[in-house]
């Protein structure tokens, strides 16, 4: 909880930060504002990741204080794991020997740590971060302000995201007080993407499709498009949204393949449509909205699998107002890390 968080602050020196693999949005900016916020503490705090700060937050304050390693090679105090939906998920060897302080937001995040900060209320873990802030009595600075502000226009989807609430709005309003300049952030993140990613969008859009009601869409990216365009692993994130901004459409399945038989899935939804519990089905996991999985075999088998139970959740939601698991299909899954809210968000996850 909160208090045992601030009482291990205040209690020891050298600290780790840490977040999941392809870091996004709110995994850094959250890691880096409790980085600022530890120094002004007087703290000795390190901000380790396995996978290299993505292009779009290169110009987060301390960025290049980030050090990027397989291992957590040095001893601490204790370890910040942020945003991470189990132990695994930042990538890093001999975490699990570490004193490991679990922060996140999601509700179906794994209690892993010797502490565990859990608050599923907020909209992003960089809110969490500014609560400490005032738990712990420091003033964020326009550092602090920045990281944490990018947090939360990335994990909200630019405050579109129904976890935005009344509450993000009043950080969001403190932040901008602190320092920092919406518009500077927004060009920073959202319009700053290499040509490859617009290369890539434009085949992945094409294999774009859609249920007979046209209320489920789905779309897929295959090694073979992200080798043509020249393209990072980062460009494709936020490609789940585009079908999104169609009316007609709840519930959308991003299938990207990462290796020959092997699909990172992003699921997003509006409304009532829970795709949380559909992620689950296949061991992944995150927000109602907004989820993640991977799926494994056949490309047509995956994807038939996942979208059916699209369509089951959407059909029911409009049927009784409710969401419900679906059933009927089944398909070879195994754990998978959830993919990060597009910043793009994200919304790991």
């Amino acid at each position: 909880m909160l208090s045992q968080v601030v009482e291990l602050i205040e209690r020891k020196h050298r600290f780790a930060i840490t977040s999941h693999v392809r870091p996004d949005g709110d995994s850094l900016g959250s890691s880096l504002g409790l980085y600022w916020l530890l120094l002004a503490l007087g703290k000795d705090p390190e901000v380790i990741m396995r996978d290299p700060v993505p292009h779009a937050y290169q110009k987060l304050p301390g960025v290049g204080t980030v050090r990027v390693t397989p291992a957590v090679d040095v001893p601490y105090d204790a370890v910040f794991v942020i945003e991470c939906s189990d132990v695994d998920r930042p990538g890093l060897i001999d975490l699990e020997k570490q004193l490991v302080v679990n922060i996140d937001h999601h509700s179906t995040t794994a209690l892993f740590g010797t502490i565990n900060w859990i608050d599923s209320t907020a909209s992003a873990v960089g809110e969490m971060i500014y609560n400490l802030c005032k738990a712990i009595g420091v003033r964020p600075s326009k550092e602090i302000a920045e990281c944490v502000y990018t947090a939360l226009v990335t994990d909200t989807g630019s405050f579109h995201y129904s976890n935005t609430s009344e509450r993000t709005f009043k950080v969001a309003s403190e932040l901008v007080r602190a320092g920092v300049k919406p518009a500077k952030i927004s060009q920073a993140v959202f319009n700053n993407y290499p040509w490859s990613k617009l290369a890539l969008l434009s085949d992945v859009l094409a294999t774009a499709r859609h249920d007979a009601s046209g209320r489920v869409a789905w779309l897929r990216q295959t090694l073979e498009m992200q080798e043509r365009a020249s393209a990072s692993d980062e460009d494709s994130d936020g490609f789940v949204n585009y079908p999104m901004s169609c009316g007609a459409v709840e519930a959308v399945a991003f299938l990207k393949e990462t290796a020959p038989g092997v699909y990172r899935t992003s699921l997003r939804s509006k409304g009532e449509v829970n795709v949380a519990r559909i992620a689950e089905r296949f061991g992944g996991g995150g927000h109602r909205n907004a989820a993640g999985c991977a799926l494994y075999g056949d490309w047509d088998e995956a994807e038939g699998a996942v979208v059916r139970l699209l369509v089951e959740a959407v059909e029911q939601r409009a049927s009784n107002g409710t969401n419900g698991r679906g059933g009927g299909a089944s398909f070879e899954s195994s754990p998978a890390p959830e993919e990060p809210l597009p910043e793009t968000a994200g919304a790991k996850r």
